[in-house]
């Protein structure tokens, strides 16, 4: 698990926050765990309960066939034991984490709930909300069939609380075909100019918002491809270990430029979630659009073919990770039904069933990529290949207190245009949260 990568890009980093940072955390997390924790000799296994309360952000589309089919999986390898779905929709799982606090608080938490692996893990950990499974993890074979840079970034303190179900990738832009090709677009842009370039002659032919894009998350997505474009991968991985100071003129650059790609975006882009911004592409109403790849099965759920993807202009042969995981919480109903629900999604059945509809890739090594539709087949051969670089807005390289600082800064800076002001808030936020 990365809080927060090694100087130089490593896979295997370590947290690095400030007293001050890890402090306000406990502080936080303890309020919520408060009536959990006391109540877990109550809930702790001794109810005989059989149903395993599965709490994610996956409720439609691509996300939700993923879910169904690792249920499938659940149900075969798991006989005597029920699926009870806790999902709760809101893009990223904004809406779930904040019920998920609230469960945690009143001390009902679920058998075993979703996070990001990486540093959105941190809180819980801190506060010694999620039970260590690393014998499991020997148990089970995990530590033989996921690469050993996952295991090391999945490891705090020599022990593991999280089994990975996929690997995402998050700076791909997915396009409207016929869009581009009526705008005389024939080849994918291979920088930023070139890319600026397209989404004029987008604009030229009556699109008025070429790029789409949503709220909050979905403009640290983008900001993040343009910082990794202007900083090069190792300074972008530095921003988040203090290594990269957030006071730099490539930082700057990059907010600029990031300034004029909203200018190619919808007005409403502050009142839309990320679904809401892919319509505007499956419409027409817009070339562009900037997702993770778990877009390749939503759009394949919804029927939409006429669709392609690239890399972000000038991130290069830069994969820009996360993945999404489950715990065993202290105070689970039903601990032996969620081992039984984290080893099937670790396993190869599990996460083939998984992964082959969600649009993600599998974390395991003895995947075949023929089982795989042909997105995730390319993705599948980039996860080896490519320099891998974490991302704030999916929780692999900042806590859920950054993520929130700075999303709170884009969402004034997408209303202001305010390059300092942006720049400024950025910057006092590393300074809250990682070591000089």
């Amino acid at each position: 698990m990365i809080f927060s990568p090694v100087k130089g890009g490593g896979r295997g980093g370590r947290t690095r926050i400030t007293r001050r940072a890890a402090v306000a955390a406990v502080g936080v997390v303890a309020l919520l765990t408060a009536g959990a924790c006391g109540s877990s000799d109550d809930n702790g296994g001794g109810s005989g309960s059989t149903k395993v309360e599965v709490f994610t952000w996956w409720a439609d589309g691509g996300e939700k066939a993923g879910l169904d089919g690792l249920v499938k999986q659940f149900g075969t390898d798991c006989a005597g034991q029920t699926f009870e779905n806790g999902a709760v929709a809101g893009g990223a799982g904004a809406n779930a984490k904040s019920v998920l606090a609230s469960r945690l608080q009143q001390g009902t938490p679920p058998d075993t709930f979703q996070a990001h692996a990486g540093a959105e893990l941190s809180d819980y950990i801190l506060a010694g909300q999620v039970e260590d499974i690393s014998a499991d993890y020997d148990a089970w074979g995990l530590k033989q069939a996921f690469p050993q840079g996952l295991i090391d970034n999945l490891t705090v303190e020599g022990k593991i609380y999280s089994v990975p179900a996929n690997i995402h990738r998050a700076n791909v832009v997915w396009t409207n075909k016929k869009v581009l090709a009526d705008a005389g677009i024939t080849k994918d842009p291979t920088d930023l100019a070139g890319f600026i370039a397209d989404l004029e002659k987008v604009k030229a032919k009556g699109i008025k918002a070429p790029l789409a894009i949503g709220k909050d998350w979905t403009q640290l997505m983008l900001f993040e491809s343009v910082l990794i474009t202007d900083l090069g991968p190792e300074k972008f991985t530095g921003l988040w270990n203090g290594a990269t100071d957030w006071n730099d003129p490539l930082v700057t650059k990059a907010i600029n430029d990031f300034k004029t790609l909203l200018t190619y975006t919808n007005t409403d882009r502050d009142a839309l979630d990320w679904t809401d911004a892919e319509k505007l592409v499956m419409d027409g109403k817009a070339g562009y659009q900037l997702m993770g790849d778990w877009e390749a099965a939503d759009l394949d759920a919804k029927k939409f073919t006429d669709y392609a993807w690239f890399t972000f202009p000038g991130n290069g042969d830069t994969f820009q990770w996360l993945a999404d995981s489950f715990v065993l919480p202290k105070g689970a109903n039903n601990p032996e039904g969620t081992k039984c629900w984290l080893k099937t999604v670790g396993s190869a059945a599990g996460q083939k069933a998984f992964n082959t509809t969600k649009g993600s890739i599998p974390a395991r090594t003895d995947a075949a990529p023929a089982d795989y539709p042909k997105y995730q087949q390319a993705a599948m051969a980039d996860w080896k290949s490519a320099k891998q670089v974490p991302s704030c807005a999916h929780g692999s390289a900042c806590s859920q207190g950054w993520q929130g600082a700075a999303n709170s800064a884009l969402g004034a800076f997408s209303t202001k245009q305010d390059v300092p002001a942006l720049q400024k808030a950025l910057a006092t936020a590393a300074s809250q949260f990682v070591k000089k």
